[in-house]
Protein backbone atom coordinates (compact mmCIF):
# COMPACT_ATOMS: atom_id res chain seq x y z
CA UNK A 1 0.00 0.00 0.00
CA UNK A 2 1.75 3.47 -1.10
CA UNK A 3 2.10 5.75 2.44
CA UNK A 4 0.73 9.54 1.23
CA UNK A 5 3.81 12.10 1.87
CA UNK A 6 2.85 14.13 5.04
CA UNK A 7 3.72 17.81 5.27
CA UNK A 8 7.73 17.64 5.25
CA UNK A 9 7.59 20.43 8.20
CA UNK A 10 5.62 18.16 10.55
CA UNK A 11 7.88 14.85 9.89
CA UNK A 12 10.95 17.05 10.14
CA UNK A 13 9.36 18.12 13.55
CA UNK A 14 10.28 14.60 15.07
CA UNK A 15 13.81 14.90 16.62
CA UNK A 16 14.39 11.39 15.64
CA UNK A 17 13.60 12.32 11.75
CA UNK A 18 15.98 11.16 9.18
CA UNK A 19 14.64 12.24 5.73
CA UNK A 20 17.31 11.02 2.80
CA UNK A 21 17.96 13.69 -0.10
CA UNK A 22 18.93 12.46 -3.51
CA UNK A 23 22.19 12.81 -4.83
CA UNK A 24 24.09 15.12 -7.74
CA UNK A 25 21.16 15.15 -10.73
CA UNK A 26 24.60 16.10 -13.40
CA UNK A 27 26.50 13.51 -12.71
CA UNK A 28 23.46 11.18 -12.96
CA UNK A 29 22.71 12.62 -16.37
CA UNK A 30 26.39 12.68 -17.28
CA UNK A 31 26.66 8.71 -16.69
CA UNK A 32 23.15 8.49 -19.04
CA UNK A 33 25.46 10.32 -21.72
CA UNK A 34 24.14 13.63 -21.55
CA UNK A 35 26.57 16.66 -22.25
CA UNK A 36 25.43 19.69 -19.87
CA UNK A 37 28.56 21.62 -21.02
CA UNK A 38 26.45 24.39 -21.32
CA UNK A 39 25.02 27.69 -19.91
CA UNK A 40 21.82 25.74 -18.56
CA UNK A 41 22.98 23.08 -17.10
CA UNK A 42 20.59 20.18 -16.95
CA UNK A 43 17.92 22.71 -17.28
CA UNK A 44 18.62 22.47 -21.31
CA UNK A 45 16.80 18.64 -20.76
CA UNK A 46 13.33 20.70 -19.73
CA UNK A 47 13.34 21.49 -22.97
CA UNK A 48 14.95 18.74 -25.11
CA UNK A 49 14.79 15.64 -23.49
CA UNK A 50 12.41 15.88 -20.25
CA UNK A 51 12.10 11.95 -20.32
CA UNK A 52 15.60 11.80 -19.66
CA UNK A 53 14.98 13.72 -16.01
CA UNK A 54 12.22 11.49 -15.23
CA UNK A 55 14.82 8.44 -15.89
CA UNK A 56 17.07 10.55 -13.45
CA UNK A 57 14.93 11.46 -10.65
CA UNK A 58 13.64 7.80 -10.37
CA UNK A 59 16.89 6.19 -10.00
CA UNK A 60 17.02 8.43 -7.26
CA UNK A 61 14.07 7.54 -5.65
CA UNK A 62 14.88 3.72 -6.36
CA UNK A 63 17.79 3.87 -4.35
CA UNK A 64 16.33 5.26 -1.70
CA UNK A 65 15.60 9.13 -1.19
CA UNK A 66 12.35 10.60 -0.07
CA UNK A 67 12.95 13.81 -1.60
CA UNK A 68 14.09 14.58 -5.13
CA UNK A 69 15.54 17.75 -6.40
CA UNK A 70 13.97 19.29 -10.07
CA UNK A 71 16.41 20.38 -12.76
CA UNK A 72 15.76 23.95 -11.72
CA UNK A 73 19.14 24.97 -10.34
CA UNK A 74 20.02 27.36 -13.56
CA UNK A 75 16.53 27.64 -14.81
CA UNK A 76 15.87 31.15 -14.56
CA UNK A 77 13.60 33.57 -16.93
CA UNK A 78 17.17 35.57 -17.78
CA UNK A 79 18.80 32.34 -18.38
CA UNK A 80 15.93 30.94 -21.00
CA UNK A 81 15.41 34.76 -22.56
CA UNK A 82 19.41 34.32 -24.10
CA UNK A 83 18.52 30.82 -25.77
CA UNK A 84 15.51 32.44 -27.44
CA UNK A 85 12.55 31.10 -24.75
CA UNK A 86 10.36 33.62 -23.88
CA UNK A 87 8.71 33.83 -20.53
CA UNK A 88 5.75 32.08 -20.96
CA UNK A 89 7.32 29.19 -22.17
CA UNK A 90 10.09 29.25 -19.31
CA UNK A 91 7.10 29.14 -17.05
CA UNK A 92 6.23 26.44 -18.29
CA UNK A 93 9.26 24.84 -18.22
CA UNK A 94 9.67 25.54 -14.56
CA UNK A 95 6.51 23.64 -13.42
CA UNK A 96 7.56 21.19 -15.97
CA UNK A 97 10.64 20.43 -13.80
CA UNK A 98 8.11 19.61 -10.93
CA UNK A 99 5.90 17.70 -13.10
CA UNK A 100 9.13 15.66 -14.10
CA UNK A 101 9.85 14.52 -10.59
CA UNK A 102 6.19 14.01 -9.92
CA UNK A 103 6.35 11.50 -12.46
CA UNK A 104 9.50 9.51 -11.39
CA UNK A 105 7.38 9.41 -8.01
CA UNK A 106 4.41 7.64 -9.46
CA UNK A 107 6.63 5.21 -11.43
CA UNK A 108 8.46 4.27 -8.16
CA UNK A 109 5.25 3.30 -6.67
CA UNK A 110 4.66 1.82 -9.50
CA UNK A 111 7.14 -0.39 -9.07
CA UNK A 112 6.53 -1.10 -5.43
CA UNK A 113 8.22 1.98 -3.43
CA UNK A 114 5.32 2.60 -0.30
CA UNK A 115 7.29 5.03 1.63
CA UNK A 116 6.34 8.84 1.26
CA UNK A 117 8.26 10.53 -1.83
CA UNK A 118 8.65 14.40 -1.95
CA UNK A 119 9.17 16.85 -4.58
CA UNK A 120 11.86 19.60 -3.89
CA UNK A 121 12.22 22.50 -6.75
CA UNK A 122 15.51 23.42 -6.62
CA UNK A 123 16.21 27.71 -6.50
CA UNK A 124 19.86 27.98 -7.35
CA UNK A 125 21.71 31.47 -6.73
CA UNK A 126 21.75 34.83 -8.96
CA UNK A 127 25.34 33.50 -9.32
CA UNK A 128 24.16 29.97 -11.23
CA UNK A 129 21.83 32.02 -13.80
CA UNK A 130 25.68 34.16 -14.63
CA UNK A 131 27.29 30.58 -15.49
CA UNK A 132 30.63 32.00 -14.24
CA UNK A 133 31.28 30.27 -10.65
CA UNK A 134 29.91 33.47 -9.06
CA UNK A 135 27.57 31.16 -7.04
CA UNK A 136 31.06 30.16 -5.55
CA UNK A 137 32.16 34.04 -4.38
CA UNK A 138 28.83 35.66 -3.90
CA UNK A 139 29.20 39.38 -3.46
CA UNK A 140 28.02 40.15 -7.04
CA UNK A 141 27.73 43.94 -6.41
CA UNK A 142 24.24 43.45 -7.46
CA UNK A 143 22.02 45.53 -4.74
CA UNK A 144 19.46 43.15 -2.12
CA UNK A 145 16.51 44.68 -3.96
CA UNK A 146 17.55 43.68 -7.59
CA UNK A 147 18.38 40.34 -6.06
CA UNK A 148 14.82 39.86 -4.48
CA UNK A 149 13.75 41.08 -8.22
CA UNK A 150 15.56 38.37 -10.00
CA UNK A 151 14.35 35.68 -7.60
CA UNK A 152 10.53 36.50 -6.78
CA UNK A 153 9.07 36.00 -10.50
CA UNK A 154 10.79 32.29 -10.69
CA UNK A 155 9.72 31.39 -6.89
CA UNK A 156 6.23 32.32 -7.87
CA UNK A 157 6.09 30.00 -10.82
CA UNK A 158 7.57 26.91 -9.01
CA UNK A 159 5.36 27.83 -6.16
CA UNK A 160 2.42 27.74 -8.48
CA UNK A 161 3.35 23.81 -9.38
CA UNK A 162 3.11 23.14 -5.95
CA UNK A 163 6.08 21.66 -5.43
CA UNK A 164 6.47 19.95 -1.64
CA UNK A 165 8.93 22.39 -0.59
CA UNK A 166 10.95 24.63 -2.58
CA UNK A 167 15.22 24.37 -2.30
CA UNK A 168 17.14 27.81 -2.00
CA UNK A 169 20.31 26.23 -2.84
CA UNK A 170 24.05 26.90 -2.90
CA UNK A 171 23.61 30.07 -1.54
CA UNK A 172 27.31 31.98 -0.93
CA UNK A 173 26.21 35.09 1.49
CA UNK A 174 24.13 36.44 4.03
CA UNK A 175 23.19 39.41 1.58
CA UNK A 176 21.27 36.93 -0.62
CA UNK A 177 20.09 34.88 1.87
CA UNK A 178 17.81 38.11 3.04
CA UNK A 179 16.60 38.44 -0.88
CA UNK A 180 15.97 35.11 -0.75
CA UNK A 181 13.72 35.02 2.10
CA UNK A 182 11.70 38.04 1.44
CA UNK A 183 10.83 36.52 -2.36
CA UNK A 184 9.93 33.28 -0.89
CA UNK A 185 7.38 35.26 1.82
CA UNK A 186 3.45 35.02 0.75
CA UNK A 187 3.91 32.21 -1.72
CA UNK A 188 2.78 29.10 0.54
CA UNK A 189 4.58 26.85 -0.26
CA UNK A 190 7.28 25.99 2.55
CA UNK A 191 11.73 26.29 1.98
CA UNK A 192 14.41 24.93 3.27
CA UNK A 193 17.96 27.53 2.89
CA UNK A 194 21.00 25.99 2.09
CA UNK A 195 24.49 27.67 2.34
CA UNK A 196 27.77 27.03 -0.14
CA UNK A 197 30.45 26.76 2.65
CA UNK A 198 34.07 26.34 2.80
CA UNK A 199 36.08 25.92 5.99
CA UNK A 200 34.12 27.37 9.12
CA UNK A 201 32.60 30.59 7.10
CA UNK A 202 29.83 31.15 3.88
CA UNK A 203 31.91 30.90 0.79
CA UNK A 204 32.11 34.52 0.65
CA UNK A 205 33.43 34.88 3.72
CA UNK A 206 30.80 35.79 6.12
CA UNK A 207 29.86 34.27 9.77
CA UNK A 208 28.13 30.99 9.45
CA UNK A 209 26.40 32.08 12.70
CA UNK A 210 25.12 35.13 10.97
CA UNK A 211 24.03 33.64 7.49
CA UNK A 212 22.25 30.40 9.80
CA UNK A 213 20.30 32.88 12.30
CA UNK A 214 18.45 34.66 8.84
CA UNK A 215 16.42 31.33 9.53
CA UNK A 216 15.15 31.85 13.38
CA UNK A 217 12.67 33.59 12.40
CA UNK A 218 11.68 32.82 9.23
CA UNK A 219 8.24 30.81 9.11
CA UNK A 220 8.47 30.07 5.23
CA UNK A 221 12.25 27.96 6.37
CA UNK A 222 11.55 24.15 7.55
CA UNK A 223 15.31 23.71 7.57
CA UNK A 224 18.77 25.35 7.38
CA UNK A 225 21.78 24.01 6.36
CA UNK A 226 24.76 23.30 3.59
CA UNK A 227 25.22 21.75 0.27
CA UNK A 228 27.99 21.74 -2.22
CA UNK A 229 30.55 21.90 0.10
CA UNK A 230 33.39 19.26 1.46
CA UNK A 231 31.86 16.53 3.23
CA UNK A 232 34.75 17.49 6.10
CA UNK A 233 33.00 21.08 6.41
CA UNK A 234 29.77 19.92 7.33
CA UNK A 235 29.47 18.27 10.30
CA UNK A 236 30.50 21.80 12.23
CA UNK A 237 28.52 23.69 10.01
CA UNK A 238 25.64 21.78 10.96
CA UNK A 239 26.36 21.93 14.44
CA UNK A 240 26.21 25.81 14.21
CA UNK A 241 22.77 25.76 12.15
CA UNK A 242 20.96 23.57 14.41
CA UNK A 243 22.06 25.98 17.88
CA UNK A 244 21.64 29.67 16.01
CA UNK A 245 18.46 28.52 14.22
CA UNK A 246 16.62 26.15 16.40
CA UNK A 247 15.46 24.57 12.68
CA UNK A 248 16.11 21.02 11.77
CA UNK A 249 19.34 21.17 9.48
CA UNK A 250 19.73 20.02 5.83
CA UNK A 251 23.10 18.95 5.12
CA UNK A 252 23.82 16.99 1.16
CA UNK A 253 27.61 18.13 0.80
CA UNK A 254 29.74 17.25 -2.86
CA UNK A 255 31.65 13.75 -3.19
CA UNK A 256 34.89 15.06 -1.84
CA UNK A 257 36.92 15.18 -5.11
CA UNK A 258 38.25 18.63 -6.15
CA UNK A 259 37.43 20.37 -9.38
CA UNK A 260 40.79 21.25 -11.18
CA UNK A 261 39.73 24.38 -13.53
CA UNK A 262 43.16 24.32 -15.38
CA UNK A 263 42.60 20.65 -15.96
CA UNK A 264 38.67 20.67 -16.24
CA UNK A 265 38.60 17.41 -14.27
CA UNK A 266 38.00 16.14 -10.52
CA UNK A 267 40.97 15.19 -8.81
CA UNK A 268 41.83 13.33 -5.78
CA UNK A 269 39.64 10.74 -4.18
CA UNK A 270 35.45 10.68 -2.74
CA UNK A 271 35.37 11.23 0.80
CA UNK A 272 31.47 11.06 1.44
CA UNK A 273 30.34 8.36 3.06
CA UNK A 274 27.41 6.81 5.21
CA UNK A 275 29.04 7.20 8.13
CA UNK A 276 30.13 10.90 7.85
CA UNK A 277 25.83 11.14 7.21
CA UNK A 278 25.73 9.52 10.73
CA UNK A 279 27.60 11.77 12.52
CA UNK A 280 25.32 14.52 10.44
CA UNK A 281 22.20 13.28 12.05
CA UNK A 282 23.82 12.90 15.62
CA UNK A 283 24.95 16.96 15.24
CA UNK A 284 21.16 17.60 13.90
CA UNK A 285 20.43 16.94 10.67
CA UNK A 286 17.65 15.30 9.90
CA UNK A 287 17.29 16.14 5.83
CA UNK A 288 20.44 14.30 4.47
CA UNK A 289 21.58 13.48 0.95
CA UNK A 290 24.81 14.83 -1.58
CA UNK A 291 25.40 17.07 -4.02
CA UNK A 292 27.78 17.03 -6.98
CA UNK A 293 29.17 13.56 -8.24
CA UNK A 294 27.07 11.88 -5.15
CA UNK A 295 25.17 9.20 -7.34
CA UNK A 296 22.62 6.83 -6.78
CA UNK A 297 24.86 4.07 -4.86
CA UNK A 298 25.91 6.31 -2.19
CA UNK A 299 22.17 7.71 -1.40
CA UNK A 300 21.67 3.72 -1.15
CA UNK A 301 24.22 3.18 1.56
CA UNK A 302 23.08 6.29 3.58
CA UNK A 303 19.32 5.53 3.51
CA UNK A 304 20.61 2.30 4.89
CA UNK A 305 22.69 3.66 7.36
CA UNK A 306 19.72 6.32 8.82
CA UNK A 307 17.02 3.42 8.54
CA UNK A 308 18.17 1.04 10.01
Amino acid sequence: MTTAAPPLADVLASPTAAVVLDGGLSNQLESAGYDLGDDLWSARLLAEEPEALVAAHLAYYEAGADVVTTAGYQATFEGFARRGIGRDRAAELLALGVDLVREAAGRARAAGVTRPLWAAASVGPYGAMLADGSEYRGRYGVEAAALEAFHRPRLEALAAAGPNVLALETVPDAEEARALLRAVRGLGVPAWLSYTVDGERTRAGGSLEEAFGLAADADEVVAVGVNCCAPEDARRAVEVAARVSGKPVVVYPNSGERWDAAARGWRGRPTFSADRAEEWRRAGARLIGGCCRVGPDAVTAVAQRLRR
